[in-house]
């Protein structure tokens, strides 16, 4: 007889499914942080004196390019392997939902902004007319942890919840988040770069609270630039996420009324999260898989690597339903099979959804999510009888109301 055939995978598998999980554009960081730190470690380079951040540099000899070197080099093994750790979680949740080109843009501003906050507190402290003191214009800040910081807080905002835990210890007010974890690695880890961290942080609230937006192109900025033949290799690779979201002023959502579970690194048991960076077995079919949004779908409200099965199980669905803004085709819809691939709970929503009039559809729309929810959909350019129907279709969820109206675009 033929021997029974081992279900589980071998590592070299597992590791294969986990990498394929993790979106273009967080693996090529990933892959050039890495790369480089090897290099520097097998030719002998330490000289990073010059190439990080160094304010006195950039000022007295302009060398702009500081602020983008110091980014991607780091200054040993557990500086690189702790950074790129806790890039996965967060950048892949940010890739899924901007895109990998619009997520490369925000990533260069961030380090721009970073740096020009770094720069200008830097000159407060050296030439205040109290207590001058040039320390931190002669400060070498190097590594990828400036750009984590403004990610957490991005990520925190995007998840909405009250409150986070550090490390599975303790809760804190999510607003309060960065700056806990900012003090607790400055306790444990003395030489980091506390003006670095904190640069990033202001840098990640600056972008939530919309002050960035002017510096944020549309959507047609990002296709074009998707569209260029200089990227079409790039473009054609399954972990490559387009950018087709509906939102015409280039920027994402910062806040959710709902108090949901954040899937950030840093926040809930601390041995979760290190779990979570093992590779896991596949446990669902792959011809349910969105080809723009590779490996398992999270929420941004989710644990572990929990599957969206509203969104990934039926685009066709969520196309048919936001196509259409009049009540016959939504008749028409109903009628259809498709409904039937629906959880339970999306499906009542959506029966009732497309079965009210116009009018009663509002009225509907008061038991499913606040008129709050409906008007930030609606800010970001998309129509408000599709926010109505998205919100429906999720029951009420703001975050997956958003990848079903982004992932209609495409």
């Amino acid at each position: 007889m033929r021997p029974k055939i081992v279900a589980e995978a071998g590592l070299p598998t597992r590791v294969g499914q986990w990498w394929e999980s993790i979106p273009f554009l967080t693996s090529a960081v990933v892959i050039v942080c890495g790369t480089i730190y090897l290099v520097c470690l097998f030719i002998g380079y330490d000289s990073f004196y010059e190439i990080c951040f160094l304010p006195s540099a950039v000022i007295s000899r302009f060398q702009v390019y500081r602020i983008y070197t110091s980014i991607i080099f780091h200054g040993s093994l557990l500086h690189v392997l702790f950074n790129m750790l806790a890039l996965v979680p967060l950048g892949s949740e940010l890739e899924r939902i901007m895109g990998s080109i619009r997520l490369l843009y925000l990533t260069i501003l961030l380090a721009t902004s970073n740096a020009i906050f770094h720069l200008l507190i830097a000159l407060l402290v050296a030439h205040n007319p109290f207590r001058p003191n040039q320390y931190l214009m002669d400060e070498c800040a190097i590594g990828f942890s400036g750009i984590l910081f403004s990610m957490i807080v991005i990520e925190t905002s995007l998840s909405g919840v009250q409150s986070r835990s550090v490390f599975g210890l303790f809760n804190v007010p999510a607003k309060w988040y960065a700056f806990i974890l900012l003090i607790v690695f400055q306790l444990l880890m003395t030489n980091v770069s506390l003006l670095g961290h904190l640069c990033g942080i202001l840098s990640g609230f600056a972008y939530t609270y919309g002050l960035f937006n002017v510096l944020m192109p549309g959507t047609t900025f990002y296709s074009a630039i998707e569209a260029s033949s200089l990227l079409s290799s790039c473009v054609r690779r399954p972990k490559f996420i387009m950018c087709t979201g509906g939102n015409p002023t280039g920027y994402i959502p910062t806040y959710s009324s709902q108090n949901t579970t954040s899937s950030g690194l840093l926040s809930g048991n601390i041995w979760r999260n290190l779990s979570s960076w093992m590779p896991q077995r596949e446990t669902f079919a792959q011809s349910t898989q969105d080809s723009r949004f590779p490996g398992r779908g999270r929420t941004l409200g989710s644990t572990g690597s929990q599957v969206i099965p509203a969104v990934n199980s039926d685009s066709n669905l969520q196309a048919r339903l936001l196509d259409n803004n009049n009540s016959d085709h939504s008749s028409n819809l109903a009628a259809t099979g498709t409904v039937e691939r629906l959880s339970d709970g999306r499906r009542s929503a959506v029966d009732n959804t497309v079965a009210a009039a116009p009018e009663g559809l509002t009225r509907h729309q008061d038991s499913v999510a606040s008129d709050e929810q409906i008007q930030k959909l609606v800010s970001m350019g998309f129509e408000k009888t599709q926010v109505e129907v998205a919100l429906a279709a999720a029951d009420g969820d703001l975050n997956v109301a958003v990848e079903i109206l982004m992932s209609q675009q495409g």
